[in-house]
């Protein structure tokens, strides 16, 4: 499953490659020889297996997962940093359930402590992302009648 921009779909589908599942309602492409519905969901014609992505772990990815909040106080409008919650000194790793978006404040204030030392709650318990996290945010919001495709009905 792979979200893919409407050029792509629309090579796919005239190669005969893919077939239209969901298209945009009232919504055409046009030549000036043919017409086609603005697809929205296509399925591929044959099955060709790729190699399953991890998503990286990374400080962009981390601030994506978390929305881009504190996840002590859940602010958006300050500076934002990445904080570890069990400290590195402590014997903490850099990994998706030991990292988590913070305001330069709230790190701060936490420091080399552990959230239960400082009296300070996550918001959200941290995570390894799925795919369909980044599909959310690369997209903005999602189509209601991609909710089927994605297990979010």
């Amino acid at each position: 499953m792979s979200v893919i921009n409407a050029k792509k779909a629309i090579i796919l589908l005239y190669l005969g490659k893919a077939e239209l599942i969901e298209a945009h309602a009232g919504n055409r492409i046009r030549s000036v020889s043919a017409s086609m519905p603005f697809p929205s969901i296509v399925r591929l014609s044959m099955y060709v297996r790729v190699p399953f992505k991890k998503i990286i772990l990374s400080r962009k990815n981390i601030l994506r997962r978390d929305g881009h909040r504190c996840q002590y106080c859940g602010r958006s409008d300050l500076s934002l940093t990445i904080d570890h919650v069990l400290p590195l000194s402590r014997g903490g790793e850099d990994t998706w359930e030991n990292l988590v978006c913070a305001c330069v404040q709230c790190n701060n204030r936490k420091g080399d402590r552990t959230p239960d030392e400082t009296s300070m709650l996550l918001r959200r318990k941290p995570m390894r992302p799925n795919h369909v996290t980044f599909i959310r945010h690369v997209m903005g919001s999602l189509d209601e009648r991609w909710k089927p495709y994605l297990f979010l009905h």
